[in-house]
């Protein structure tokens, strides 16, 4: 598996059964393709729809149907769309049981940045403060280090998200969660040793006592 696979199966892990989920842009699309089975999850995605699924086949995409990035999803039977007010009524009215977003950095305090590289084109926030605002968990999906260098990080070095700590952070190397305390490292992913997730951070970790390898083989 490839480090965008693992994370998004053991993404899928954290899917609870009849929920309402936001699917951010990028890497968290890929965590529709891996819900385990016996599992019911509403997709919701902030250009206007909830019941989506996993991209169709060559050949049978509609340009009317894509995620909040332009991607090309699946409607399951049963979904909706609706317009931005209804959208962003859902986010911002606390509706969301759980958001999944991609990172750029993630803080010591276990607060997010992942809206803009300053210096580069900004397309905009788009619904990234909302949703870190207004879900009731919000899951971190994103690679460890970028070009080799940490992505979680002792203080930001880019504009935060939001100021609210996310719930919890899964990269392909492990799985952290944000307290009170700090950073904990709860997960590791197989094969990969406590001190090369120590190496590879740079922020302080709290090794939990009793941290265990990612179940990521199990997802669907």
């Amino acid at each position: 598996m490839d480090a965008k696979e693992i994370i998004a199966r053991r993404v899928a892990l954290e899917l609870r059964n009849n929920t309402l989920v936001n699917l951010g842009i990028g890497l968290p699309t890929f965590v529709a393709h891996y819900v385990p089975a016996g599992i019911s999850v509403a997709f919701q995605s902030e250009n206007g729809i909830i019941g989506f699924g996993a991209p169709p086949p060559n050949g049978m995409e509609n340009p009317h149907l894509t995620d909040a990035g332009g991607g090309f999803i699946s409607a399951l039977p049963g979904a909706i769309s609706f317009d931005s007010a209804v959208s962003f009524a859902l986010i911002r009215g606390g509706h969301l049981d759980m958001t999944v977003l991609g990172g750029l950095q993630v803080d010591q305090q276990g607060r997010l940045a992942n809206w803009m590289v300053p210096g580069k084109i900004v397309p905009g926030m788009g619904g990234a403060m909302d949703l870190v605002v207004g879900a009731k968990r919000v899951i971190i999906a994103m690679q460890h280090t970028a070009k080799g260098r940490p992505k979680i990080v002792e203080k930001l070095t880019l504009p935060p998200t939001a100021m609210r700590r996310v719930s919890l952070v899964v990269t392909e190397l492990a799985v952290i969660e944000p307290t009170d305390e700090g950073l904990v490292l709860r997960e590791r992913a197989p094969g990969v040793a406590t001190d090369e997730i120590v190496a590879a951070t740079a922020a302080k970790l709290l090794i939990a006592d009793d941290i265990r390898e990612m179940p990521i083989r199990c997802a669907a």
